[in-house]
């Protein structure tokens, strides 16, 4: 059947539509959707919404994280003070006058206190934090979240990777966080920073990870993971936790005047540190005894590689591992006992990690061709401790024959080689990062103890390409890449 509207309609029936339409969607109307968010009461109850799970992994995790306070005693001047504290002398002419006619203000010891975080990993009251926080330090005080107090003892520090574990005593079981994988942590991941910024107690903040494996200079361990979640200054020590609620990192690192740019230690660089701080109070480390620098694209073309690759040998240690495994200066370490190295920052770290005693494989690239030597790692003792030989950045200089009284100068024992008497400013031995005082020993891998000796074998190696040099920089060996082109 079909039902018309007449003459109305067609002249009408927009309008009509229109009607419909409002009648649907009206709150109220009909069965429209209206009823879901409109009660005969009023407004209808706010609809249940699923929590973030930041809410929940704070609320889990933050009875876990404590803020540690510690008190040095330093000994340093203390002059007469003015009434904002400073000294009513200091920085002008009467500080002279006030030292002459007192003499020298004595030194006396004062009280200097600071702030930071930690978090306990088991619950007898073992606490991670940041070396750092606790160095030096004659009392320190632990607050939980739930203000509880206690006193703490330190059981051992690494000053080295700024890790630090320290313990309290408590009747009853205490939280504590569980440790993570951040070998599985991926760029881009959420994570959770909580910690005790300035003193203002459990803060909360969240962000993502920026980057990893970032080198900032700290030690010779580098190995960070970068976040922009928020860490300021008594964030050191504090957790970096993931979205499972496990630990991943331990926030150690700012740079002043940055925003966004956190650095934390990886949880797993952590774990075997703290299993040896917990048992004997100390780290024992992995040595090699090599010096080592890092292969340049322009070393790469040098020494006949197809791409940079490994850690150059610039010194062996007399005595030590590698030099009774057979290793040379020269040598391009690539595998440590089955792990690559593509980086030269990886190397101290695996060598650092190996078990003393035991007799690791190595892979090394000599003038081109591979092979393999067997060394047996020994112990890092203090004094042998050192960082890696940075790489020269990439010939206009003089030389000249290295005396006697030049190598007492410049603090060598051998006087073989020519000594670098000055660099032309912008030239290519400005640009590879020859300075003077340096001393040339080899120029592409043939011995120049002397200054003949060393333009022959210029000349003979050609003016145009890179030329490969070994310099002595007083004591310390590297090579450098010096394109002479043009």
């Amino acid at each position: 059947m079909r039902i018309s509207l007449g003459p109305w309609s067609r002249r009408n029936s927009g309008a009509l539509c229109v009607v419909l339409i409002l009648f649907l969607i009206l709150p109220g109307s009909g069965t429209g959707w209206g009823q879901n968010l409109w009660t005969e009461g009023g407004l209808a109850a706010t609809p249940k919404v699923e929590l973030p799970p930041f809410v929940d992994l704070a609320e889990k995790l933050k009875p876990s994280v404590v803020n540690i306070s510690t008190t040095q005693v330093v000994r340093g001047e203390s002059p007469p003070r003015g009434p904002s504290g400073e000294s009513p002398f200091q920085g002008n002419p009467f500080e002279d006058l006030f030292r002459r006619f007192f003499g020298d203000i004595p030194q006396q010891e004062f009280k200097r206190q600071s702030l930071g975080s930690g978090f306990i990993i088991n619950k007898d009251g073992y606490i991670v934090t940041n070396n750092h926080v606790v160095e030096g330090a004659s009392e320190i005080k632990v607050i939980l979240s739930d203000k509880q107090e206690y006193d703490a003892k330190i059981v051992g520090r690494d000053p080295k990777t700024d890790l630090a574990l320290i313990k309290i005593s408590s009747p009853q079981p205490l939280p504590f966080a569980h440790l993570g994988d951040s070998d599985k942590l991926r760029v881009g991941e959420w994570v959770m920073a909580i910690g005790n910024p300035f003193g203002l107690g459990h803060t909360v903040t969240t962000g993502i990870v920026s980057a990893k494996g970032r080198i900032i200079g700290a030690g010779p361990y580098d190995d960070f993971i970068q976040t922009d979640a928020s860490i300021n200054p008594g964030n050191s020590g504090g957790p970096l936790i993931n979205m499972r609620g496990e630990i991943v990192g331990i926030n150690t690192a700012i740079i002043a005047g940055g925003q966004g740019l956190g650095f934390a230690t990886p949880v797993n660089l952590a774990k075997p540190i703290l299993l040896q701080l917990r048992d004997k109070g100390s780290v024992t480390r992995g040595w090699l005894g090599v010096q080592i620098q890092a292969v340049t694209p322009d070393l790469a073309k040098s020494l006949g590689l197809s791409r940079p690759q490994g850690a150059l040998v610039t010194e062996v240690s007399e005595g030590g591992p590698a030099k009774k495994a057979g290793i040379l200066r020269g040598d391009i370490i690539v595998s440590f006992d089955g792990k690559a190295v593509e980086e030269i920052v990886e190397l101290p770290r695996l060598v650092a990690n190996a078990p003393v005693g035991k007799e690791i494989p190595l892979r090394i690239l000599r003038k081109g061709k591979e092979q393999i030597f067997r060394v047996t790692v020994a112990e890092l003792k203090e004094e042998r401790a050192g960082r890696s030989v940075p790489a020269a950045p990439e010939f206009g200089m003089t030389v000249q024959d290295l005396t006697p009284d030049l190598a007492r100068g410049l603090g060598l024992s051998r006087t073989r080689g020519v000594v670098v008497t000055r660099v032309v400013p912008g030239g290519p031995a400005d640009r590879a990062g020859i300075r003077q005082g340096d001393v040339v020993q080899e120029v592409d891998e043939q011995e120049v103890p002397t200054v003949r000796d060393f333009w022959r074998v210029v000349r003979e190696s050609g003016l145009d390409g890179t030329v490969l040099l070994l310099i002595n920089r007083r004591g310390t060996h590297l090579f450098v890449a010096m394109n002479v082109t043009g």
